[in-house]
């Protein structure tokens, strides 16, 4: 039993060998300590003294022969186990190595299978399980390192032939290289679909967004007064500076387009998409300054018709005093007379500015080509025809002052 070559032709049968010498050691450990107690009685019968019923030495022989043999048995089955353990040890780096082989065969079959998804939300769901696969990639490997150590020890001890082992661990090598080149490029292939589908949502997001502003933008409320056409126009830079914000994202496409894979960036609906965007863009921000110079033509209008009414109200009132007025004869009251003309033209002179400034006003929105341009122009005709009316009023009294004080003057001559 001890001296049989059979070492099993796999893990099971070595095991069950195993198990089997085991049960051999252990019924010489048992014969062991018979033995051994025979021994240590027969070797009393060689130190008796008188009648001896063998010859001491025949004992003693017969003693070191059996002990002889017993520790013989035990080397032998001390090999016989290191044998075993070796076939052991061999048998389960090549089931280990079978069992590489089956995963890889299994993930190099997942692989061909999987595809890249068909939106960002189904590339992000690949990519998640992707990452898992690298973990269980990195776990193989530390144990496939672990199986090759081991055949490289197995090697060493030259028990068994090189050649199965070598081969083996250069099969699974070859094997294992090609799968992580195939994980590789899958991984190229998911990062490529990923940028490709956020490229495509963020291009979306872009368009919506344009797509608000350019109602937002395009609306025809210009207001119906002074405060509501300002609080329309600070909404409207607020609008126009986000605009402006979003000039980098676009001009930024073209770049990102060509950092996609080419079977992505070629594609004619994405070129045209951003083409598109581009347009869109451009279409927003000629829209927004338009706007923005209606809003400033709408406010412009509108402080234009209440500084008309405030000159109106003066001219109102000048010019019902001016009608109502009376020269007197009296030289004092002349003279009263006289200083409220010189207040008057300082007030004229102050009026007159502004009437002038409504004239300029009304004519960059005319020369604009406002839509108002008529009404505009018919206040301003208003306008200047009352002051006009005003300015002959003045002259007139101014007249009449002038020759109640001359007549004065030679009264007081004569």
């Amino acid at each position: 039993l001890l001296v049989s070559k059979d070492l099993g032709k796999h893990l099971l049968e070595v095991e069950d060998l195993l198990q089997k010498h085991g049960l051999l050691e252990a019924d010489i450990s048992a014969q062991t300590e018979r033995v051994q107690a025979l021994n240590a009685a027969a070797l009393k019968f060689s130190e008796l003294e008188g009648y001896q019923p063998c010859d001491p030495q025949i004992i003693c022989n017969r003693v070191n022969h059996v002990q002889t043999c017993l520790e013989e048995l035990g080397e032998l089955a001390g090999k016989r186990r290191k044998e075993l353990e070796d076939s052991r040890q061999l048998w389960a780096f090549f089931q280990e190595m079978e069992e590489a082989e089956a995963w890889i065969r299994e993930k190099e079959q997942i692989l061909a299978a999987k595809t890249c998804g068909r939106d960002l939300s189904s590339v992000l769901t690949l990519t998640n399980k992707h990452k898992s696969m690298l973990g269980e990639l990195g776990s193989r490997r530390a144990l496939l390192h672990q199986t090759m150590k081991r055949g490289e020890q197995i090697l060493a001890k030259k028990r068994f032939s090189p050649g199965g082992i070598q081969e083996k661990m250069r099969e699974v090598r070859l094997r294992w290289k090609k799968l992580e080149e195939v994980t590789g490029l899958h991984q190229q292939r998911l990062q490529e679909a990923l940028n490709f589908f956020q490229f495509s949502a963020e291009t979306d997001d872009l368009v919506a967004w344009l797509q608000d502003t350019y109602r937002i933008v395009s609306s025809d409320d210009f207001g119906h007064d002074d405060y509501s056409t300002q609080a329309l126009l600070r909404k409207h830079r607020a609008v126009v500076e986000e605009v402006e914000k979003h000039r980098a994202a676009v001009l930024a496409l073209r770049k990102q387009l060509a950092l996609l894979a080419p079977e992505h960036r070629q594609g004619v609906d994405v070129q045209i998409r951003v083409v598109e965007v581009e347009q869109l863009y451009g279409e927003v921000a000629e829209v927004a300054v338009l706007r923005q110079q209606w809003l400033q033509d709408a406010l412009a209008v509108y402080r234009m018709f209440s500084e008309v009414h405030a000159c109106e109200v003066w001219v109102d009132e000048k010019e019902q005093w001016l009608e109502r007025m009376e020269v007197p004869e009296e030289l004092d009251e002349v003279e009263v007379v006289q200083h409220r003309f010189e207040s008057l033209d300082q007030e004229m002179n102050s009026v007159m500015g502004r009437i002038l400034d409504v004239n300029q006003v009304v004519q960059q929105l005319v020369d604009g080509g406002h839509p108002s341009s008529e009404e505009v122009r018919s206040c301003q005709d208003h306008l200047n025809s009352r002051w006009n009316r005003v300015v002959e009023l003045v002259e007139h009294k101014k007249g009449q002052l002038s020759s109640v004080l001359k007549i004065q003057n030679y009264l007081l001559e004569c």
